[in-house]
């Protein structure tokens, strides 16, 4: 792997498989810092990048965020700043790198992706993306994400014992979220049930999501918005 916050230029491969891990930061509970979904994407990419052998690019910890505007901290830059940074990231990166995957830690984000990605690819860019999910876990700072990030950074999860979210189904959540009103669906801005969360299982779920996005990086399979495909 060759990172490029500790690489000089002559230290880059020619023809390069470069993953480029995409954040956000935002509110994660009562329990968790802002960064949550920028680490997690960070990592992933770090230990899939090792077994690669991939450059993997600084993380941007900026995202689409609006439907967490309501919770004081959160800092979104929208989907027309993300549109255009990704494209023109995208177009710079390929004047060096054979390959790009865009490896997001932000449920928000994959609407541009799904938008940004299949347009890059008309223009003749080799770029794919993914998304970071565990089949049949909570949707947002809830026993997932504490998990993951008592395995990352313990020392920043706070108490989170009597911490109530909304454990609805996300699809009945989606119209109040796509309009900016998380907040009126939880006031404590989970959706799930972080109780039970461990560093054990966090250590799971972070192998698992390597391993998923290693797999996905490998079968090549890129679908009709431009993810990769999980393995059938």
């Amino acid at each position: 792997m060759t990172r490029l916050d500790e690489t000089a230029w002559p230290g880059i491969p020619n023809q390069s498989l470069l993953l480029v891990p995409l954040g956000s930061t935002e509110q994660h509970g009562p329990h968790l810092p802002f960064t949550v979904d920028t680490e997690v994407a960070e990592a992933v990419a770090r230990e899939a990048g090792q077994r690669l052998g991939a450059v993997v690019a600084p993380v941007l910890a900026y995202g689409s965020s609006g439907e967490h505007q309501q919770f004081a901290g959160t800092l979104s830059i929208g989907q027309d700043a993300l549109r255009l940074l990704l494209i023109e990231l995208v177009r710079s990166a390929r004047t060096w790198a054979a390959r790009i995957v865009l490896i997001t830690g932000h449920g928000g984000n994959a609407p541009v992706l799904s938008e940004v990605v299949p347009s890059l690819r008309a223009e003749g860019h080799d770029v794919a993306w993914l998304g970071l999910g565990v089949p049949g876990g909570d949707a947002h700072a809830g026993r997932v994400e504490t998990s993951l990030m008592l395995q990352l950074a313990p020392e920043r999860v706070g108490s989170f014992a009597q911490v109530e979210g909304s454990t609805a189904p996300l699809a009945d959540l989606m119209p109040r979220l796509r309009a900016g009103l998380l907040r009126e669906a939880s006031a404590s801005g989970v959706l799930g049930d972080p109780r039970g969360a461990t560093a054990e299982e966090g250590g799971a779920l972070l192998a698992q999501l390597v391993d998923d996005t290693v797999h996905r990086i490998e079968r090549a399979a890129v679908g009709d918005v431009g993810m990769l495909r999980a393995s059938s």
